[in-house]
């Protein structure tokens, strides 16, 4: 398809790149108020909790003793297992780590997670820097937190349409916000930042249809390049100036021009769009959990047991059914960890046998489960119209029919699962939630490791040093 000689006209306004590098530049904590202050430290504690689970992960020992054999300056920490090393190779394995069990924050109207960027980015680029302050990197993550969801719900096309995983490919620019925040730059030099990183932008959904352990990765890749952009800005290399609006710049060429920079500029520094993230209950794709909810509501509500259930109908968004129910031998009888945490029928057969859905559901002993195998075999996706219409380009809904043999059935719909900001997560809940992620640790933590993690991160405020932070989540020497 041939670009008309009108796509090509410079931009009337200025780039989009210079009202991001200014707001990243300039975000101070202290002008922040209350409520996104708490929402940024909730993020910021869920995200390295992630990280904490998700070290044992497959993959990551693989991606840590490669940094460990790179080896170089020791610039910054890798999280749970320790150590330093260049900053933007700390930020490689950290951001694989924190994304590793699918258990991380989501916009469920962007549909992309935010934290796995900005976090790792953040406190790599920070002790990179050293001694930056607690409220310094609440402002740094607010800031890639923000660039991220904002662009997020700036676009008009849906993943599956693109091709594009939103949470790598924008977290690319998320990342860039937070570690030129944690880096001290000027908003000049963060324009270059954001003009730099462009260049290595990328993050693609083939991952996901092939369970690649890629899936994983990408964000880790996103937090490398964001901290080598960084540098390099911060030692004058000029990047593209139009990054985002220029004649070959990100939303024309990603994008086909299905963005809206004025969603991104509107009351930018004002409204945070990062107070509508989403936090999960359950370690798998966000749009399998409507289902999962609604399954155990309805669980609670019968005294029939599996063996009763002819089927189980789950409706769900068009998008949604291509990312969790297609290619159906695969969703079915899922065979690898990846494949189960994009399945709605392996989930939901899951939740429905045992009462709940963990991390035990997606290891190698949990795939071979019969008895979940065999009711997912009667879990039967559909897209259903309603729902659709309503909800296309957002995480996905869900209805669902469990019929009973006899002719009896149960039906509820829920659309916002639990960790949605309207059916939010309690401060209880999260702690429990870094407990049961400390449990599952590549090494032994110490015995308090989510107690002190959970206190150090709601008094960020007070910390005088980041890098204390690294000394609560690494294993005891």
């Amino acid at each position: 398809m041939s670009t008309s000689s009108s796509q090509l006209t410079a931009p009337t306004v200025p780039d989009l790149v210079i009202d991001l590098a200014r707001f990243a530049a300039g975000i101070d904590a202290a002008k922040l108020d209350l409520a996104v202050v708490q929402a940024v430290k909730a993020n910021i504690l869920d995200t390295l909790s992630c990280a904490l689970a998700g070290s044992s992960a497959k993959a990551i020992a693989e991606v840590a003793d490669l940094v460990r054999e790179w080896g170089g300056a020791a610039q910054a920490d890798m999280f749970v297992f320790g150590g330093k090393f260049p900053a933007h190779h700390a930020a490689l394995v950290n951001g694989g780590m924190s994304h590793a069990r699918d258990f991380d924050d989501t916009h469920d109207g962007a549909i992309l997670h935010a934290g796995v960027t900005a976090v790792p980015a953040a406190i790599a680029a920070a002790q990179l820097r050293g001694k930056l302050s607690g409220a310094d990197l609440i402002a740094a993550v607010a800031a890639g937190l923000e660039v991220t969801c904002r662009l997020g719900v700036a676009i008009k096309v849906d993943i599956i349409e693109s091709g594009f995983i939103y949470t790598s490919l924008l977290g690319y620019f998320g990342a860039t916000a937070a570690a030129g925040r944690a880096m001290g730059l000027t908003a000049e030099e963060m324009v270059n930042a954001f003009g730099i990183v462009y260049s290595s932008v990328a993050g693609n959904h083939q991952v996901t249809r092939d369970a690649s352990l890629m899936k994983r990765l990408q964000p880790g890749l996103a937090a490398q390049a964001a901290v080598v952009a960084v540098q390099l800005a911060k030692r004058g290399i000029r990047g593209a100036q139009g990054v985002f609006d220029g004649a070959d710049g990100f939303f024309r060429v990603y994008l086909h021009g299905r963005a809206d920079s004025d969603v991104v500029r509107q009351d930018l520094g004002k409204r945070f769009e990062l107070m509508n993230l989403s936090y999960k209950t359950y370690p798998c794709c966000r749009d399998v959990h409507a289902a999962v909810d609604a399954v155990l509501q309805l669980r609670g509500q019968t005294p029939y047991t599996v063996d009763d259930i002819e089927s189980i109908r789950v409706g769900v968004t068009a998008p949604g059914y291509q990312m969790v129910c297609v290619p159906e031998h695969v969703r079915l009888a899922p065979k690898t960890i990846v494949e189960a945490q994009f399945s709605i029928p392996y989930t939901v057969a899951a939740a429905w046998i045992d009462g709940s859905l963990g991390m035990r559901h997606f290891s190698d002993e949990g795939l071979q489960r019969a008895d979940i195998l065999a009711l997912a075999a009667r879990v039967r996706p559909y897209v259903d119209e309603d729902i659709d219409r309503d909800w296309r380009r957002f995480v996905t809904p869900a209805k669902v029919i469990v019929q009973f043999k006899g002719g009896q059935s149960l039906e509820t719909r829920v659309d916002y699962p639990k960790g949605h900001p309207n059916n939010a997560m309690t401060r209880l809940e999260f702690a429990a939630k870094t407990a049961d992620c400390a449990s599952f640790a590549a090494v032994p933590l110490r015995a308090n490791t989510a107690d002190q993690l959970t206190v150090m991160v709601h008094s960020l405020e007070s910390l005088a040093d980041v890098s204390e932070l690294l000394k609560v989540m690494t294993c005891p020497q």
